[in-house]
């Protein structure tokens, strides 16, 4: 156990990252009944706060709402906000500006995507009336792409990711995955499913929740049609904070959203009666900006703009602080106790650990009683999440001893 301790000491004071720790507000005092402070791997749930979004969103609300009001659609910026953030989110996924646009949640953006995909690949009309989905997605994409699927005339095809190239064919119309599966914290094939998606004449739609702001995407290097994801987990955005939909270039001339609003109408005030859309990823914008969940947001990706945050010395951090706690779990816990489910190849890993025992949803509540907080899947999964941009390699090892405690 020492040796893991000074392990974990030393690995923090490697740490190229540890100085972006401050940049946050972080649960630091000590419980005077185990003398440690609490540890948090519930990141990939709802990121930490960041400590400069408290002072921008009272500048929101005081300045530019209570003092210039209807002004600050054009003077503070409102009615852009949706692009800026989102050509701000752009490159944490590789994706060139212009791209990106915010605004929605995860599944209204999903539908839009989804429907829009079919509308690309022609639909029945073409033939293509399958949609294949990702059979362990997050329930939500499924419930979406039911639904979706019903309204365009097709049918719904579950699949696992690694099975997608052979179930492709040429009624595939469109294609709905996880980059990062939310249970088990696989990361899927990205460049090669799409590649075959592609090669299929199939539509590409990816769901970057647990991956943007944790990993390289390379939504543009690996020819990705569309694809969404939220900015509540790593990228920090908040509870509920707008997600995002990303329309490959080439195609936003042809991308029709199943919910055209005034926001994306080509003359948002000329308040005409038949529908025009707007050039670029704007005509992925539906109603009115949740603008402040949205500038949250927008303070929140201000660490982002440090020269010490990039996404590759994110990822890096990211491995390494799952390795360790895979380590200091193998150490401290009995043998045969708990079995991690999340793959050890780092080309397979997202930044979450899980593992299963068959009492995890009560470990999971003595763990976040003793001060480690996590979560719990149904039926038998515990579930860790890894921010590098605050957590120490100190917290892992803790954590992993609190969990042996646990267990024991």
């Amino acid at each position: 156990m020492s040796d893991l301790i000074e392990r974990a000491r030393e690995l923090d004071e490697r740490d190229p990252l540890a100085a972006v720790r401050a940049s946050f507000v972080l649960d630091t005092a000590t419980d005077p009944a185990t003398g440690t402070a609490g540890v948090y791997l519930d990141g990939n749930s709802l990121g930490a706060l960041p400590a400069n979004v408290p002072g921008a969103v009272e500048d929101v609300v005081r300045r530019q709402w209570g003092e210039l009001r209807i002004r600050s659609w054009t003077e503070s910026g409102w009615w852009t906000a949706p692009e800026r953030i989102g050509d701000l989110i752009a490159p944490l996924v590789g994706a060139a500006a212009g791209q990106i646009v915010v605004g929605d949640s995860t599944s209204v953006n999903v539908f839009k995507a989804l429907v829009g995909a079919v509308r690309l690949a022609g639909g029945p009309e073409a033939g293509r009336d399958e949609i294949l989905v990702d059979a362990s997605t997050f329930p939500t994409d499924g419930y979406i792409a039911t639904s979706a699927a019903r309204m365009t005339g097709c049918t719904i095809r579950p699949v696992a990711p690694g099975e997608v190239p052979a179930a492709l064919g040429p009624r595939t119309a469109a294609v709905l995955l996880n980059h990062v599966d939310y249970r088990t914290g696989r990361l899927h094939d990205l460049p090669a499913l799409t590649a075959a998606v592609r090669a299929a004449g199939a539509v590409s739609v990816w769901d970057l929740c647990h991956s943007a702001g944790a990993l390289p995407v390379g939504l543009d290097a690996h020819g990705v049609d569309l694809a969404v994801g939220c900015t509540y987990k790593f990228l920090n955005g908040g509870p509920g904070s707008p997600a995002y939909l990303y329309v490959r270039a080439g195609l936003q001339d042809r991308f029709d959203s199943p919910l055209p609003g005034w926001n994306s109408h080509a003359e948002p005030f000329g308040m005409r009666p038949a529908y025009a859309p707007a050039d670029g990823a704007v005509r992925g914008r539906v109603g009115t900006p949740d603008i402040l969940s949205m500038l949250a947001l927008e303070a929140a990706l201000a660490v982002w703009s440090r020269p010490d945050v990039t996404v590759d010395a994110v990822r890096a951090k990211s491995l390494a602080l799952t390795d360790f706690f895979l380590e200091c779990v193998a150490a401290y816990v009995p043998a045969g106790r708990v079995e991690p489910v999340t793959p050890q190849a780092h080309g397979e890993r997202g930044s979450q650990v899980a593992l299963a025992c068959d009492d995890a949803g009560e470990i999971m509540e003595r763990l976040i009683a003793a001060g480690v907080v996590g979560d719990y899947r149904a039926p038998d999964v515990l579930r860790f999440g890894f921010t590098p941009l605050y957590l120490s390699f100190t917290e892992v090892e803790r954590a992993a001893r609190v969990l042996a405690d646990t267990l024991g």
